[in-house]
Order: C-alpha cells, then sequence, then structure tokens
C-alpha cells in the first residue's frame, strides 16, 4: 500500500553494485575485499589531530554554507600550485559533502528535464543515477582498452544530439585508471566549445597519476568559464569517511550550487573542514609528503596487481591513474557478475562485476590495488585457483 507514495524515478534507479558486492562480503568472516575504493592508509596523525584539537576548543558550531573561507583560500592555493587553475575563494569555491554532493549538485543546477548528459562508459556508477534523479538523460559514450579507455573527439562528436547539454569528465577515471594527457584533453575541449557544452569535471583521483603530471581540462583556453571543477580529500589525503569535498567554477554557477547545499545540507561538518585545511596547509608546507609516500605505495601494489593478472592469463590494461586495475575475464565464458560472485562465494575474494559501471565494462572486473600487499597475495592465490577451476588449469 504505502509503495503508491514512492517516486518511481528513484524506484527504477539500480543500487549501487560496488556497495551490494561490498555488504554481502561484510557477513563472510576471512573475505578479502579489492571492491571499495579506498585508501588502506589512515588519515595522517596531524590532520585527525587538528580536528581533535578543534574539537576541545569547542569549535562545534556551524560554519557559513560555502566553508570556512581559510579553507577555501587554501583549496584556491592548492589547485593554483598544483594545477595552475585560479578561483576566488570568496566566489568560485563551494565546500561540499564529499565529491558525490558536487555531482549532485552541479547536475541539479545545470540539468534540465530531457536534456542529455554525456558520460564515459565504463564510468562511475553514482553519474548516471544522479543525471537521472535530476530529471535528464545520461547518454553513455563508449571507451576503449586500444584507446587507453579515453574518450576520444570522434566518440564524443558522434554523441552529441541538439538536446546535450553537458559531458561528464572523470580522470584520472575509475573503474578503468585511465588518464588524459594535454593533447587529448585539447581535442575534447575542442568539441565541447564548438557544441557549447558544460563539462563537469570529477579531479578526485588528480594527485593519483604514474606517469607524467596531471592537467585538468579546466586549465585550457575558453574552458573555465564552461567548466564545473570537482574535487575532494577522501583519496589522495585518506580521508574518504571525512566526506570532504568541493566544487569550484563560474560565480553564478556555484552560487546556484551553494543555494541548494544551504537547503538541503546547510554546511559541512566544521570537524572535516578543520581537517582538510590541515591537509592543504601542511601539505604546502612539507612538499605534499604524505600525498607522496601514499602514491608510491600505491604504485607498487599497481604493478604487483598488474603482473599477477597476467600470470594467470588475464589480459588487462595498465592503469595510469587512481587506484584500480579492470581486467578481463569475458574469455572464461562467464558474465562479469557471475564471475565476481562466484569468486566472492567460493573463494572470498571481493571484486566488482564491469557491468556495474556501465554496458562497456561487461566482461571485465574492477579490483582496487588500495590494500594491504599481504592480503593483495592472498586473494591472487585464491583467484588463480578459482580461474584454474572454470579452466582446467589451461588459462596461464
Amino acid at each position: 500500500m504505502s509503495e503508491r507514495f514512492i517516486n518511481p524515478v528513484v524506484r527504477d534507479v539500480p543500487p549501487s553494485g560496488i556497495r551490494r558486492f561490498f555488504d554481502i562480503a561484510g557477513t563472510m568472516q576471512g573475505a578479502i575485499s579489492l571492491g571499495v575504493g579506498e585508501p588502506d592508509f589512515v588519515t595522517p596523525y596531524h590532520i585527525r589531530d587538528a580536528a581533535i584539537r578543534s574539537l576541545e576548543d569547542g569549535q562545534t558550531q556551524y560554519t557559513a554554507n560555502r566553508g570556512i573561507l581559510s579553507l577555501r583560500r587554501e583549496i584556491g592555493i592548492y589547485l593554483e600550485n598544483r594545477f595552475s587553475l585560479s578561483y576566488d575563494p570568496e566566489k568560485e569555491i563551494l565546500v561540499t559533502v564529499g565529491g558525490s554532493e558536487g555531482i549532485d549538485l552541479a547536475l541539479r543546477v545545470c540539468v534540465t528535464p530531457g536534456c542529455e548528459v554525456l558520460i564515459p562508459d565504463p564510468g562511475y556508477v553514482s553519474y548516471c543515477p544522479c543525471v537521472t534523479l535530476a530529471g535528464g538523460v545520461p547518454v553513455p559514450v563508449r571507451t576503449f582498452a586500444e584507446d587507453d579507455f579515453r574518450v576520444t573527439a570522434q566518440s564524443l562528436e558522434a554523441a552529441i544530439t541538439p538536446r546535450t547539454k553537458a559531458l561528464i569528465f572523470p580522470y584520472p577515471n575509475n573503474p578503468t585508471g585511465g588518464v588524459m594527457e594535454e593533447q587529448y584533453l585539447s581535442a575534447i575541449a575542442d568539441v565541447c566549445k564548438k557544441h557549447d557544452l558544460l563539462v563537469i569535471t570529477d579531479e578526485i583521483y588528480a594527485e593519483l597519476t604514474y606517469s607524467g603530471k596531471h592537467v585538468s581540462i579546466a586549465s585550457l583556453p575558453g574552458m573555465r568559464e564552461r567548466t564545473v571543477y570537482l574535487n575532494g580529500f577522501s583519496k589522495a589525503f585518506a580521508m574518504t569517511g571525512w566526506r570532504m569535498g568541493y566544487a569550484c567554477g563560474p560565480k553564478c554557477i556555484i552560487d546556484m550550487m551553494n543555494k541548494i547545499h544551504q537547503y538541503t545540507i546547510m554546511c559541512a561538518p566544521r570537524q572535516g573542514q578543520v581537517a582538510a585545511e590541515e591537509a592543504l596547509r601542511r601539505g604546502r608546507e612539507d612538499g605534499y609528503r604524505d600525498v607522496i609516500t601514499m602514491r608510491r605505495s600505491y604504485d607498487q601494489r599497481r604493478h604487483l596487481m598488474l603482473n599477477a593478472f597476467r600470470e594467470m592469463g588475464l589480459e588487462c590494461f595498465e592503469p595510469r591513474g587512481a587506484f584500480y586495475c579492470f581486467p578481463k575475464v569475458s574469455h572464461l565464458g562467464k558474465t562479469s557478475e557471475e564471475f565476481c560472485t562466484e569468486l566472492l562465494q567460493q573463494y572470498k575474494v571481493v571484486c566488482v562485476p564491469g557491468g556495474a559501471f556501465g554496458p562497456s565494462g561487461e566482461g571485465h572486473m574492477r579490483c582496487c590495488y588500495a590494500t594491504d600487499i599481504r592480503l593483495l597475495e592472498k586473494a591472487f592465490d585464491r583467484m588463480k585457483q578459482y580461474i584454474d577451476t572454470i579452466s582446467g588449469g589451461n588459462n596461464a
């Protein structure tokens, strides 16, 4: 009876394929999770200590809707120093509850009913549902391993219609680990300017780039005024549970994002903001030592996982960003859902079916290497046993 009160748009949005496998694993003793994209590092002590001191000092009140101004100033300095991006802390930066709120706010502000939003496929699981919930139509733009999972100008052009309004642009990419070098970004930027598209660029993995320096599409000529830049602290600073992110862009868009933010959230938690400010200030002072240490560790494990998959006979694109591998399993005669379900149920290893990230992800699985090396090695042994079982031991 009560189901008649439910919005059918919400009802028809599928649950997260990532969280579903994570929740199942939580009930299994001895399961090894390569599923959730979360650093295995604890937030550095000096960041935690700053939040603790703020509590001891009685800093428990609301902050400005846009976030503490000193934090927004540190965000501005960080973006200028690291990625050559310039934003006014008072007018063009909004502190959000994780990067996820920034995605939702940007889409709700800019999407009108029926307009189309282009999304690289495979892509992060929340993009399509957020577009749908904002009243828009998500349009997948397929990417391929032979193109290093980059969106190409040709594929973008082919997907554009008179109803296309925006492009979600997430690089380094989750789940593939693909990156976009400047020469490829320039071609994408030209298409966006030609068709007057808004770009929502999700750069949460910007610090986790393993070859060359990350370049933001917002830094290219003519793109700043048509780009909403999203980032946060979860991945680079090992602060997933703090839920701290930020959005930057033209004042008119940030003002409207703040309008929704002030009615639905009020402000990001004060202690999280204090911690985020400490992360950036100390990072600026010590050359981002914490970030570099973690990135080096991920890079070591990236090679370890890539080599392990190749020894198992799994074709795997070499990820150049984020902390995921996206090997193919289609040759083993099972869907990615079947493969990951059996791997979890029989061998207690959690990976995410590639189909959770869009149609182009089918036949792959996403594995996070931000995991203790000893657990990774155990997981590889279990995977090999499973693969040998279904392939008759002739896979390598």
